[in-house]
């Protein structure tokens, strides 16, 4: 009889153990802009939202606007202490006040968008956005008769940079005469800002606008100057029928519901996340009618490729926007160089601010 009495006492403590780790989960986005934004904040709630379905996510809530620094510890802190138990915080200038907060509450889950910081209980999560700004790069590159591409940047950090190498090596392999024009905002979430930036591309005369912005004022730009554009974040389509082409999106929910279930099935850890195409974190917008079927078939064969580990995109020869060689034939930049770049590539006009 004593094993009979081990075997259930093993028993017992396995399903006690199961039900001790699965959990409801609470949980609380922090979005640097409104989620009507159209871009970053609208792709994060939609991915909310089809988290929130999951049977075991008892509760999500978002706040939406707040300020990078002093204010965004302050809101991440007031839900920590109302019960959250899995906090997502979007942008990259939450990064610090993440971590701050993270050491104060070490038994929730933070989850911080686009950072490089880690703590014991706050990991890091990324998508590969770059592989679609390059596959959006190729359609630019063939779709300009000027030779000349107007890009929006918010702000000169390396997320902002990878994705202006990533398009305008895109643009350079079907196109070796085009330049893409950079013009710095310095802002996520500004229309009228970008609006203006956008309209100086086309004025010097780019006939085909991209962006890294949270709105979508530069599609708005090119569709009432009669340019084609390309869009950013989610499919802005709506906003400019006639000039959008495509627009590398974000389908958060895959991510968003991953980590959910780590948190309710007790295996959550902090670690840094960065997936690629292949899992469907990050897609291409459908492709207008105006991409010619040539164009439309050698992006879907990139992007599969992509997919299959076949093609990387920063693989060298590689030059600089000086002309001097920064990656050799064959060889590719690891994360970690990827992660800080902060340079651009040959073809690429303007700086990059300190």
């Amino acid at each position: 009889m004593k094993w009979f009495t081990l075997w259930c006492l093993s028993v017992f403590a396995l399903c006690f153990a199961s039900t001790a780790v699965a959990k409801d989960v609470k949980a609380a986005f922090v979005y640097v802009g409104p989620v009507g934004d159209g871009g970053w904040t609208y792709a994060h709630d939609q991915g909310r939202i089809e988290m929130e379905k999951l049977p075991f996510v008892k509760k999500t809530i978002y706040v939406e606007s707040v300020p990078e620094g002093a204010e965004a510890t302050r809101i991440i802190m007031g839900l920590a202490s109302k019960g959250y138990n899995l906090i997502f915080t979007t942008s990259f200038g939450f990064m610090d006040p993440t971590l701050e907060v993270s050491k104060r509450f070490k038994d929730v889950a933070f989850e911080h968008c686009s950072g490089y910081k880690t703590s014991r209980n706050m990991g890091n999560y990324f998508g590969r956005f770059y592989q679609g700004k390059y596959l959006a790069g190729l359609i630019a590159g063939s779709m300009t008769r000027s030779n000349t591409i107007g890009y929006v940047g918010a702000y000169p950090i390396p997320e902002v940079i990878r994705g202006i190498n990533a398009f305008t090596l895109g643009v350079r392999e079907v196109n070796p005469k085009a330049t893409v024009k950079v013009v710095w905002t310095q802002t996520w979430f500004n229309p009228g800002l970008e609006r203006e930036a956008a309209d100086s591309l086309l004025d010097v005369g780019a006939d085909v606008l991209s962006m890294h912005q949270d709105t979508p004022a530069t599609l708005q730009a090119a569709e009432a100057r009669g340019a084609y554009a390309i869009g950013n974040d989610s499919d802005m389509r709506q906003y400019a029928p006639n000039a959008f082409l495509t627009a590398p999106v974000w389908n958060w929910s895959v991510l968003y519901k991953d980590l959910a279930t780590r948190v309710h099935d007790g295996n959550w850890k902090a670690e840094s996340i960065w997936w690629g195409m292949e899992t469907g974190i990050v897609k291409l917008a459908p492709l207008s009618d105006k991409v010619p079927v040539t164009i439309k078939k050698l992006v879907a064969e990139k992007r599969q490729a992509i997919m299959d580990h076949k093609v990387r995109v920063f693989t060298g020869p590689i030059n600089g926007q000086n002309g001097q060689s920064v990656l050799a034939a064959g060889k590719t930049f690891s994360d970690k160089e990827l992660l800080s770049m902060n340079f651009f590539v040959e073809g690429v006009q303007g700086t990059i601010p300190k």
